[in-house]
């Protein structure tokens, strides 16, 4: 059974428009997903840098946890009209999570491995920057990758082992060892690797900038390159890592920015 909730929140757009848009999902809120239709041939900017655009003419962006200030959204048509929408996101209260349990050298990792982090955080990076013009995952939506219990949510500040850590940016749902991990959409594998903090993780480009990370599994049936249909089997659930018990920690990303799945266009 899922369970766990937003406290108010919806996936659906609340108060939202955006001028010269066909259509559009989703919130102007901390951690949000935005897509929108835009007319052939038209573009579109976000805060003056581009955004890319799907053959099929869609646009998508998001909101980092923090985020407060206004994004102004600029759509130029091909005769040259333009539309401006500003988006203020919606401020959220997170909760605290506290962790107890977990092995000292992923609290405070001792000398040796900084550089196998690192290395992780630049492998992850680059695998993030991988930019496609896909867009099923606005057209079919993002789904549940596992069916389980949720036991973190997104934004929650992470005391470790009785040490405030960084806020978590993902949603952990718990299952047995060895249940079946499925991508939330189409996508292709852009990182499969077994990494310090998050064991084996996978990261799928599913286009337009937008990711999901998959971590702690136990095994990953998927390689860099492979591309990947929504529903297909990539991996089971495992506890490798930084981790206390068998779950999986789902995340998505716009570029650089924490997204919460939560309030990311998600099959009912």
């Amino acid at each position: 059974m899922m369970a766990g909730g937003l406290g108010g929140y919806g996936a659906s757009a609340e108060s939202l428009a955006i001028a010269g848009a066909l259509s559009y999902q989703g919130s102007a809120i901390q951690g949000g997903m935005i897509s929108a239709k835009l007319p052939d041939e038209a573009t579109a900017m976000l805060d003056g840098a581009p955004l890319p655009v799907s053959e099929n003419g869609y646009i998508a962006f998001g909101f980092h946890r923090d985020d407060t200030a206004r994004a102004r959204l600029v759509i130029t048509h091909n005769d040259g009209t333009i539309h401006l929408t500003d988006l203020t996101p919606t401020k959220r209260s997170y909760k605290t999570q506290s962790i107890t349990g977990l092995a000292g050298k992923y609290v405070s990792p001792p000398q040796e491995t900084l550089e196998r982090i690192a290395s992780d955080r630049r492998n992850v990076a680059d695998a993030r920057a991988v930019l496609s013009l896909a867009d099923m995952f606005i057209t079919d939506g993002l789904d549940w990758p596992l069916q389980g219990t949720i036991t973190g949510i997104y934004g929650s500040q992470r005391i470790l082992n009785g040490q405030p850590r960084a806020p978590h940016y993902g949603i952990d749902i718990a299952a047995p060892t060895g249940t079946p991990v499925i991508a939330p959409a189409d996508g292709i594998i852009t990182l499969a690797d077994d990494l310090y903090y998050t064991g084996g993780t996978l990261i799928i480009d599913h286009g337009l900038h937008i990711s999901s990370t998959l971590l702690h599994l136990q095994t990953m049936t998927v390689d860099v390159g492979d591309r990947v249909t929504a529903g297909m089997v990539i991996g089971t659930v495992g506890s490798t890592g930084r981790s206390t018990g068998p779950h999986l920690d789902w995340r998505i990303n716009w570029n650089e920015k924490r997204l919460d799945p939560q309030l990311a266009i998600i099959k009912p």
